[in-house]
């Protein structure tokens, strides 16, 4: 067989047509590369139990464990019949369930001390953890080749990632099935790199990680396919980034006492170090005769959207337009509210009474009514508008600008790679980048997820922000909890300021909120355990007005209300007209109301942890402290309240930011919402791998400084596409 295609066989041929389907549907798998690439989640040692105390609910699980008793149970008056087993590891017990017909082999088979694999769903019936029907093999002592699987003679039994259609072991006997071709795996490691680091070759590194002799086969293993993972990814990234510097952009240096210079001299306030700094890295990239990819990162309320204004500002100094994309009509609203009022006379150029530095800042949002859509389209056109803020409706093939120079996205996560890539592609040249996230975001996701941007940190604060003190109400344990958060809300208002409560669903069968990013979001286990529906806002808005803040003027926001009605509402409560908002997450980016010192999240555990941080942002704007409550009915122990406990305990991003990475997989953490691929990190843990992916990014860079093409390493080309398939390609092109 070629060498370059051993790898590249569909699994189809190497298993046949049934199995390669279901592999193909669950678990998304299709060659003979992809099926090696699908490593062990553990390893379950033979004189060694796995943990039955803590199986985490609703999940499909594999376990080893032996089986402590067994006995046959009848119900409905001797009609029906269930076999329960119990199976224990020394650290806990779990129960087994089979019925009706499907007792009777399980019965002959899990006898007292047999040891066997079991695979099943994670529930809890009358408050005991069980696996219901669950798929099992049986591991035999006495080596019988009839009855034991060959690859499970050794020590170390292989836990794979499974679904409820592919038990674990079905895969290891698919993996003993085309483990031969691994010796045939290209190496996209050069020499030199591996040598150098002392990694053993691939073709050993999956032989080991599959089928390993020892703990130490599996150490080396692991350190081999980490290095291929980060290194092919950061040369796809250093390929991305030598390309940007082969691209010509239009150098944008603002002229002296233009715009920009007439906009600092107005501002009431000092700008931070941290602005002065992190606006002359722009500056700088703005001036070079390619496109900046930078991105900008800073806490909840650092002051992003000023140094990105004041980086457009010196754009429209330079004769071109800037853009800034948000992703909601309520936060592109907000930014235009805000950028005019910062600017005054400087946004009303060509208006009786404007600056004469000044320009015109527009809006263009999807809803606009057809003149004012009309009026937007013309002053972009023919640059009459230096800004434009708008949502995706900026994207549209009637949107032309006169001469795009600066693209501005705000909350980069909540918009996909083909929609920028499309605002990006008109500009007369490709216009500078500039994304930013409140989001902050560890040094090692920067160096994966944005590796092909530089990137910039704001990580001060403005002076006169306050401290926000948060705290976990557990409405169930302690009811007087809930009643005293109500009671805070009202003095808050008493003394002249306003507050929010934000809840997860819209109510009256409208569902989650529209325009939040939802996708991978699973429900916490303790709220499948107790079936309730998250609190809904119309309904709390409803209680809280006819109980606990009665005579308080209290109004709803949410994504699925009228533009103009959501418009009108932010414009009272901004104004202190409203002293209570019950909204959903629309309010979670660059709503920015420093009046409003107070926030009560219900079912606070429903939201992730950079979310709960992004919302809290929205308190504690102004000169007066603010209040943070983290609602919720989960248990002390549940990891859910132990997530709330983390966000109460500290305000730093950062460290709110490794918490949430170590909770989550790390195919959430590339971006797949974005790239709609799996992601290509299979052994890499992000967090854990720091020092990997910081050298890998280095001797990435300086392979393909060296060789740009790779012309010089055929098999790490080869590499490259086998991993980074062309969607994925794609998005980093895009990124």
């Amino acid at each position: 067989m070629d060498l370059v295609h051993a790898l590249q066989e569909p699994l189809k041929n190497a298993l046949g047509q049934a199995t390669a389907k279901v592999m193909a549907e669950h678990l998304g798998l299709h060659t003979v590369g992809d099926l090696l690439h699908h490593y062990p989640r553990r390893y379950a040692e033979r004189g060694e139990l796995t943990h039955l105390s803590d199986l985490p609910l609703d999940e499909h699980v594999t376990v080893v464990a032996q089986v402590a008793d067994a006995r046959v149970l009848k119900f409905n008056g001797g009609r029906g019949q269930r076999l329960e087993v119990t199976i224990t590891d020394g650290s806990g017990r779990l129960q087994l369930v089979f019925f009706g017909r499907g007792i009777h082999k399980p019965h002959k088979d899990l006898l007292p001390g047999t040891r066997a694999m079991f695979a099943g769903k994670v529930s809890v019936f009358n408050r005991k953890t069980q696996l219901a029907h669950p798929a099992y093999e049986l591991l035999r002592a006495d080596g019988d080749a009839a009855e034991a699987v060959d690859s499970w003679a050794g020590a170390l039994i292989p836990i794979y990632p499974a679904t409820a259609k592919l038990e674990s072991w079905k895969i290891a006997k698919s993996i003993d099935a085309v483990l031969p071709s691994a010796r045939e795996a290209l190496d996209p490691l050069p020499p030199s790199l591996r040598e150098g680091r002392g990694l053993i070759p691939l073709p050993e590194a999956l032989l080991k990680i599959h089928r390993p002799h020892s703990k130490a086969d599996i150490a080396t293993a692991r350190d081999r396919l980490k290095w291929d993972e980060a290194f092919v990814l950061q040369v796809a990234l250093a390929r991305r980034r030598f390309a940007d510097t082969q691209l010509a952009a239009v150098a944008r240096r603002p002229r002296p006492d233009g715009l920009l210079t007439a906009f600092d001299a107005k501002l009431p306030f000092e700008l931070t170090d941290g602005q002065r700094r992190v606006s002359e890295e722009i500056f700088t990239d703005l001036a070079t005769e390619h496109p900046m990819h930078r991105l900008l990162q800073g806490e909840v309320g650092s002051g992003k959207t000023m140094v990105a204004l004041r980086a457009m500002l010196a754009v429209v100094d330079a004769g071109g337009q800037a853009a800034m994309l948000a992703p909601t009509e309520v936060l592109a609203q907000q930014h235009h509210r805000s950028i005019t009022e910062m600017m005054g006379e400087l946004a009303e150029g060509g208006l009786l009474g404007g600056a004469e530095h000044g320009t015109k800042v527009t809006l263009l949002t999807g809803s606009m009514g057809a003149a004012a859509r009309r009026q937007a389209l013309l002053d972009l056109a023919t640059g009459e508008a230096g800004i434009v803020i708008g949502t995706h409706a900026l994207i549209e093939d009637k949107v032309q600008f006169h001469d795009l120079g600066l693209v501005v996205v705000d909350e980069q996560h909540r918009f996909g790679v083909e929609q920028r890539d499309a605002l990006r592609g008109k500009g007369k040249q490709p216009p500078h980048l500039l994304v930013m996230t409140a989001t902050p975001i560890p040094r090692t996701v920067a160096m994966t997820v944005f590796g092909d941007l530089e990137t910039s940190v704001l990580d001060q604060l403005p002076a006169g922000r306050s401290p926000i003190s948060s705290h976990v109400v557990p409405a169930q344990d302690k009811p007087h909890f809930l009643a005293r958060a109500w009671e805070r809300v009202r003095e808050e208002v008493e003394n002249g300021h306003q507050a929010y409560v934000v809840c997860p669903r819209i109510g009256d069968d409208l569902g989650d909120e529209g325009d939040q990013p939802k996708k991978g979001k699973k429900s916490a286990p303790e709220d499948e355990a107790e079936k309730r529906p998250p609190l809904a806002v119309l309904d709390v808005a409803e209680q809280l007005a006819r109980g606990p803040l009665q005579g308080l003027r209290v109004e709803v926001l949410h994504g699925r209300m009228q533009p103009d009605d959501k418009d009108a509402v932010m414009r009272r409560f901004a104004a202190g007209e409203t002293h209570v908002l019950v909204a959903t997450t629309v309010i979670e980016v660059g709503v920015n109301v420093p009046n409003a010192t107070a926030m009560v999240i219900m079912d606070a555990d429903r939201f992730g942890v950079s979310q709960l941080h992004q919302l809290r942002g929205r308190v504690g704007r102004g000169s007066a402290p603010g209040l943070c409550l983290l609602v919720t009915d989960a248990p002390e122990a549940a990891p859910a309240r132990v997530r709330l406990g983390a966000v109460a305990s500290t305000l730093d991003g950062f460290e709110l930011s490794r918490i949430d990475l170590e909770q989550r997989r790390e195919g959430d953490v590339l971006g797949q919402a974005q790239s709609g691929v799996r992601s290509s990190l299979r052994m890499l843990a992000v967090i854990d791998d720091e020092e990997i992916i910081a050298a890998a990014r280095e001797e990435a860079t300086a392979v393909v400084t060296r060789d740009p093409g790779l012309e010089h390493l055929p098999e790490l080309r080869t590499a490259l596409a086998a991993l980074l398939d062309e969607e994925r390609e794609q998005y980093l092109d895009k990124g």
